[in-house]
């Protein structure tokens, strides 16, 4: 009898015990399996431990040494302290010797920076923008230009633009350095680019079909959208004009308008100089100052960019 009542159950689809006590417990959940963890590859562990090994290496070597006075920097081992600690000393030393001459090339390299590199952010910012989002006749040809500009090495532009800016009398000035600075082929390439999906057409529609200006459009609905490649371009343009030697190295004579790369090289010189005063100890500690602000720069600009994202990554 119990064995026909439960074949009975089975046939006409009656619950069992087990299926009611499922019931009264609540719906079932199917719980997703755990992903596997993924395999260590040795291979690659050790090419990255190589990388940041080379990478690390010479800041670690500039930090050492910039720690050292000149006799420890030439009488001990490159990767170790030495036993006087004249870190603050070489700092000293670095801002007063030759009446301060290293605060000026500070000063130079931040007015190259900020009008310099601040302006090229700029002018591809509202370039890239425009070039994204308006057609014109001759954007085809405007897209080959710009491609071709980013080919170009600025090296080889460094001598026509010397000889143009000769011409011009602007040598020897600092429109030297931050007329040619002006002007980022990748900026404008990377913010035409970002701008063609960053910034959604529907909604540059809405604005102008509810009255709103172009340029009303640009700075309330389109800037912040664009802020993630804005701080890309400028930590870009930034890097660059902090390190540009080659164009300071033929525009400028007179070291009063010298940047930080070409200062410290002077200092470097000297050594090789008749008579000239052996420094290595302040120009190692100079280029640990010099790339302060760079690290600072991008921490600081990283943080902005994070956020950037975090607001423009929701597309209509």
């Amino acid at each position: 009898m119990t064995a026909t009542t439960s074949a009975t159950t089975r046939e006409t689809g009656a619950p069992s015990r087990r299926a009611r006590g499922r019931a009264a417990a609540g719906p079932l959940v199917i719980r997703p399996r755990r992903a596997r963890r993924g395999r260590r590859s040795v291979t690659l562990t050790a090419l990255t431990t190589i990388m940041l090994v080379y990478t690390l290496l010479p800041l670690a070597w500039l930090v050492i040494n910039a720690t050292k006075t000149q006799e420890g920097l030439l009488g001990s081992f490159g990767l170790w302290f030495d036993g006087d600690f004249a870190l603050f000393g070489n700092i000293a030393g670095t801002f007063t010797y030759g009446g301060g001459i290293f605060t000026r090339w500070l000063l130079n390299t931040l007015l190259y920076v900020v009008v310099g590199a601040g302006g090229a952010t700029l002018l591809a910012t509202i370039a890239g923008y425009g070039l994204a989002k308006f057609d014109f006749p001759g954007k085809k040809a405007v897209f080959a230009v710009v491609i071709g500009a980013v080919a170009v090495p600025g090296t080889a532009l460094a001598v026509p633009t010397f000889l143009m800016f000769s011409t011009m009398g602007l040598t020897n000035t600092p429109w030297a350095i931050i007329i040619p600075s002006l002007i980022s082929p990748f900026g404008l390439y990377l913010m035409w680019t970002f701008a063609s999906d960053a910034v959604p057409d529907e909604i540059l529609e809405s604005a102008r079909v509810d009255g709103a200006r172009e340029f009303q459009t640009f700075f309330r609905i389109s800037l912040p959208l664009l802020a993630p490649g804005i701080v890309t371009v400028l930590l870009f343009t930034v890097v660059a004009t902090w390190n540009n030697y080659f164009l300071p190295l033929i525009m400028l004579k007179d070291p009063a308008w010298y940047p930080l790369t070409l200062g410290l090289n002077s200092w470097n010189a000297q050594a090789t100089t008749a008579g000239g005063e052996v420094i290595f100890n302040l120009v190692i500690t100079g280029s640990l100052l010099t790339i302060v602000p760079l690290i600072a720069a991008f921490l600081l600009l990283q943080r902005y960019w994070q956020s950037g994202l975090a607001a423009g990554s929701v597309k209509g």
